[in-house]
C-alpha cells in the first residue's frame, strides 16, 4: 500500500461465505454501491467496472483483479474518472477487502491506498464505510 491508506471496517453477522457473495454477486453489489453494476471474471489480471449513476452523472469506474482468495481476500484496482485525475497507473488506487472470522460473525476490513493526503484518505474513508455499512445490511438480509 503506497500514499495515505484509508481503513474501513466492519463486523457482519453473517457467515463469511455470505459476506463473500454480496462482495461479488453484481446483483447483491448494485443494492449497496449506488446501484452501480460490476463486471468481472473475478480471475486475476481481469478487468472490471463498475457502471452507474452517482448525483445524476453516469460514471464508469474501471481497475483490474489483483487477489482472489474465496471468503478470504479480494483486491482490485481502482480508477474513477469523477475524480478529475487522468486515467493513468499512479492515479489508480488498491482495494483491498480481507475477511476473518469474529466471534461468529464475520470482520471485514477495507483498505484503499495511494490517497494524496490525510483529509483524502479520511474521504475515502467516510465513503468506504458507508459502502461497508450497506454491505452489511445485505449480507445480514441473506
Amino acid at each position: 500500500m503506497v500514499g495515505h491508506v484509508a481503513t474501513a471496517e466492519v463486523s457482519v453477522a453473517a457467515p463469511a461465505e455470505r459476506v463473500w457473495e454480496a462482495l461479488t454477486q453484481p446483483n447483491l453489489v448494485a443494492e449497496y454501491m449506488f446501484g452501480a453494476q460490476i463486471d468481472t471474471d473475478w480471475k486475476v489480471g481481469s478487468p472490471i467496472t463498475w457502471q452507474g449513476e452517482y448525483e445524476g452523472k453516469p460514471f464508469e469506474d474501471r481497475g483490474t483483479v489483483v487477489a482472489v482468495e474465496p471468503v478470504r481476500l479480494l483486491e482490485v484496482t481502482h480508477f474513477s474518472p469523477l475524480s478529475g485525475q487522468e486515467d493513468r497507473p499512479e492515479n489508480y488506487h488498491n482495494v483491498r477487502y480481507e475477511l476473518s472470522a469474529d466471534d461468529g460473525q464475520t470482520r471485514v476490513r477495507l483498505e484503499q491506498d495511494n490517497n494524496a493526503s490525510p483529509e483524502e484518505a479520511e474521504h475515502s474513508r467516510a465513503n468506504w464505510q458507508m459502502m461497508l455499512d450497506g454491505l452489511k445490511r445485505v449480507a445480514e438480509l441473506g
